[in-house]
């Protein structure tokens, strides 16, 4: 669902004590941000939170009222700290129990002996969500209000991404040109701020590294939503590297 005119805003909340000890590296992040930014949602917050049901709920709570769409990641498994169904519940104030859609997609890959209550909690799903299909292990994820609910495993939560990709709503895309500046940042800070202030609807980013000889560098980044603004401010800063004097 495009609509050209309009912004579609969108938060992640990655949940789990792992990652924010650093025995897990999230890998996540980066992956959502380019997949929504390339089908025309903006990710515009990120929090870490722990395995606390009361932090979970207050990060959720806000995150929900302010942008058009919620994921979180991470906190759906079969372990007593995969509390994420339960505290997502308990955010929208509703209840939570085996759902028996869930049920019957895990009897897709567990044996109906082996549906011990540790895998059962992975059937939990709060009243009135909808179930977000899992290629890889079954296990669903789930979509309520506006919060999406997906695995923490890399492989289950892109699955489960791409099927949940095609019923958001999609805003206009934002472009982008990159320009090598062959200068230092220091160099070009000042012009750059200028040619920024007069093209206040296009963002303008500049990522420093060292160019083959082991010099400071930097690439430009010049990004709009409009193809006519984006070309005018990187005009402006091609013709301002241009008059720069050549090391």
């Amino acid at each position: 669902m495009n609509d050209t005119t309009k912004l579609v805003s969108a938060a992640l909340l990655v949940i789990g004590d792992e990652i924010l000890s650093g025995r897990t590296k999230d890998r996540n992040i980066g992956y959502i941000a380019e997949y929504l930014t390339a089908i025309g949602i903006d990710l515009s917050e990120v929090r870490v939170v722990p395995d606390i049901e009361d932090e979970i709920v207050a990060a959720l709570n806000a995150m929900r009222a302010r942008y058009t769409y919620v994921f979180t990641t991470g906190g759906i498994g079969p372990t007593h700290d995969d509390i994420t169904a339960d505290s997502v519940a308990k955010a929208f104030g509703v209840s939570i129990d085996v759902d028996p859609r869930a049920r019957a997609m895990l009897l897709e890959r567990i044996p109906e002996a082996d549906l011990n209550e540790a895998r059962l909690r992975m059937a939990r799903i709060p009243a009135g969500a909808e179930l977000v299909a899992n290629k890889v292990s079954k296990a669903p994820g789930f979509w309520i209000g506006n919060v999406i609910v997906m695995a923490g495993v890399p492989t289950i939560m892109q699955a489960m991404l791409d099927e949940v990709a095609p019923k958001l709503k999609t805003g206009v895309r934002m472009l982008a040109e990159t320009v090598r500046a062959d200068a230092k940042e220091g160099d070009i800070g000042g012009p750059l701020a200028a040619i920024a202030a007069a093209h206040p609807e296009v963002s303008i980013g500049s990522y420093p590294f060292q160019d083959e000889e082991g010099r400071p560098n930097a690439n430009l980044v010049v990004r709009a939503r409009d193809e006519g603004k984006l070309a005018a401010a990187l005009a402006a800063v091609k013709e301002m590297l241009a008059a720069l004097p050549r090391r």
